[in-house]
């Protein structure tokens, strides 16, 4: 899904926060007069799209706050203290592993959805700079997109790469403490 983002050179420059890098003509990260308040270009994503990408954005950080971690031990806790009350019958054990069982259960698509975007924007901020490297393998901008194989035959490449670096810098120095 990155390639497609990075490659859409139209979308790219119609973006002036994008093209200039988010900065001003004087150089500062001052936001562009009329700019949404998004990350990126618009996307044509429907309104369900955008309403779920908010919410699930909210609530994963919501969840990461200490006060939703302070509210999931005052709820057990009051869980807890109210056996006594229930006889700690099975019903009171049902509300406890129901009620988890359902947050769980919801938690994982929120949390999939904000790490989905969180990596597809650190992919593109990687791409952007792998592209502006004057001597970087522009291919590389666009690895996530590679079959797991090609990823492998990659990695294989850049190991022998830096141990032929490693090497030269080896027998470099070795020249260099004979030399002295």
């Amino acid at each position: 899904m990155a390639h497609k983002l990075i490659r859409s050179k139209p979308q790219v420059a119609a973006n002036p926060r994008i093209s200039s890098g988010g900065k001003t003509p004087g150089g500062s990260s001052a936001k562009q007069p009329g700019a949404k308040n998004s990350n990126g270009p618009a996307h044509k994503h429907s309104t369900w799209y955008a309403m779920f990408s908010n919410m699930a954005c909210g609530a994963a950080h919501y969840a990461g706050h200490p006060l939703a971690f302070l509210t999931a031990v005052l709820l057990v806790l009051i869980w807890a203290l109210t056996g006594p009350l229930f006889n700690y019958s099975d019903t009171w054990q049902l509300v406890i592993n129901t009620s988890t069982t359902i947050v769980t259960f919801l938690m994982v698509f929120l949390i999939q959805h904000t790490q989905n975007r969180d990596t597809l924007a650190v992919q593109l901020k990687l791409a952007e700079l792998i592209m502006a490297a004057t001597e970087a393998e522009n291919r590389l901008a666009t690895a996530e997109d590679l079959s797991e194989e090609e990823l492998e035959d990659l990695h294989k490449d850049y190991q022998r790469r830096a141990e032929d670096t490693l090497d030269r810098l080896k027998q470099r120095r070795a020249r260099l403490k004979h030399a002295s």
